[in-house]
């Protein structure tokens, strides 16, 4: 058995490695814990995989390999950003680039890793609360497994990230709220029909699958850890997968161990964890009503905030927040430079980049990554706040000569 039990985050007790996701102690999360001695994983072993997150799957819980659904997710590009790093003023740049996964974010690792788990442990549907990322991809991984889809959405979100979600033959359920408030009725709908909520009931399997973040970092960096890495930040699961990440490809010697800083990115209309890391805080202040065009953070009591925060401060990293008309710059910055057109929710991390560079917070000479999460066709309208109007030309030789400039 590679999974050894599961561990309160908090108080340290251990569980058997079934469905449970609380503590009955002290309420507090719980983590898959591996049997690392067991464990024979390579660089040469790794390399020799099809390239997708399962390429690392003795680090992720799923005992039997059957169980496994797969579309395709992970191994996505790390690219290196010389234009945009020249622009903003560093030499060393790198672009994880999610918005290529097959739902467009990379929320089809850990939907991938959750519904597989959903599998092993013979649960009849899953379903998630989602602000449109986490819905698509649970229903593109439920379809593939040929399982009930039941997907809980604040009736607010993008529409574009509705109709994907849709199409994959979900059962939509939009609910007249908050994230926080979907999350509340989509977790009642676990406990009470015995469903995977798969960022809920599954939650301790499901974080799993954004780690593999980390591990493809470093194998594309050729077996070396990032000096910082910036994340955007919604419930903080995804800040502190990476940094588990980095640890356990660590404990394995597969990189040496090093000081990595991790930096949380928030929208300002949404950033209860920058907030409290700021004020140097051990509380997170719950945000009820978020406002912010990068949707699909606007999470207002995030689950593992305070973990992220913690995360955070240990690393060295910083907290830092973009309002919403520097979402849009970074857009347009990106796709202008690079050539990734990412959602607002991947933009964040690019925009806090650049003010953290103006503010001396980032050495020229850092290697540092940032993690663009998803695609921006899932808000194709956020760049502009009034979309570009165009001049129409006749289809005339002549008209060229007063648009093209050698």
């Amino acid at each position: 058995m590679r999974v050894k039990s599961l561990q309160c985050r908090i108080c340290k007790k251990e569980f058997r490695a079934e469905l449970n996701y609380v503590c009955d102690e002290c309420f507090g999360p719980l983590d898959v814990i591996y049997n690392f001695d067991e464990i024979n994983l390579t660089k040469n072993i790794i390399s020799e995989r099809e390239k997708n997150l399962w390429r690392y799957n003795e680090l992720l819980p799923i005992e039997n390999k059957k169980n496994i659904v797969d579309i395709g997710a992970g191994y996505t590009p790390l690219h290196k950003a010389k234009k945009l790093a020249e622009k903003i003023g560093i030499k060393e740049l790198y672009i994880k680039n999610d918005t290529v996964n097959p739902s467009f974010s990379f929320k089809d690792r850990p939907a991938s890793v959750a519904v597989s788990k959903c599998q092993e442990l013979g649960l009849w549907a899953v379903g998630s609360p989602s602000t449109g990322n986490l819905a698509s991809a649970t229903a593109a991984h439920a379809a593939r497994a040929g399982i009930p889809c039941y997907i809980f959405i604040p009736y607010d979100i993008e529409s574009a990230k509705i109709s994907q979600a849709q199409i994959y033959g979900a059962h939509i359920i939009p609910v007249n709220g908050t994230y926080d408030d979907a999350n509340r009725l989509a977790s009642y709908a676990g406990d009470e029909y015995d469903i995977g909520i798969v960022n809920v009931n599954v939650r301790t399997y499901y974080v799993e699958g954004s780690k593999t973040l980390a591990f493809e970092v470093c194998e594309q960096l050729g077996w070396v850890a990032p000096e910082h890495v910036i994340v955007p930040t919604g419930s903080g699961a995804l800040l502190c997968a990476i940094q588990r990440g980095f640890r356990e490809f660590n404990k394995l010697d597969l990189i040496k161990e090093e000081k990595i800083k991790i930096s949380s990115a928030q929208p300002e209309g949404c950033s209860p964890i920058v907030d409290a890391i700021q004020n140097n805080s051990d509380l997170i202040k719950p945000v009820k009503k978020p406002n912010t065009i990068a949707k699909s953070l606007a999470i207002g009591e995030p689950g593992d905030g305070i973990f992220a925060v913690n995360t955070v401060k240990k690393s060295g990293g910083y907290g830092e927040k973009v309002n919403n008309d520097e979402i849009r710059e970074a857009i347009r910055l990106l796709a202008s430079t690079e050539g990734i057109f990412t959602e607002p929710g991947g933009a964040v991390s690019i925009a806090v980049l650049q003010k953290l560079v103006n503010q001396g917070k980032i050495n020229s000479d850092e290697r540092t990554v940032c993690y663009v999460t998803g695609n921006g066709l899932k808000a194709p309208e956020a760049p502009y706040t009034q979309p570009p109007k165009f001049s129409i030309v006749e289809p005339k030789r002549e008209v060229l000569q007063s648009i093209i400039r050698r």
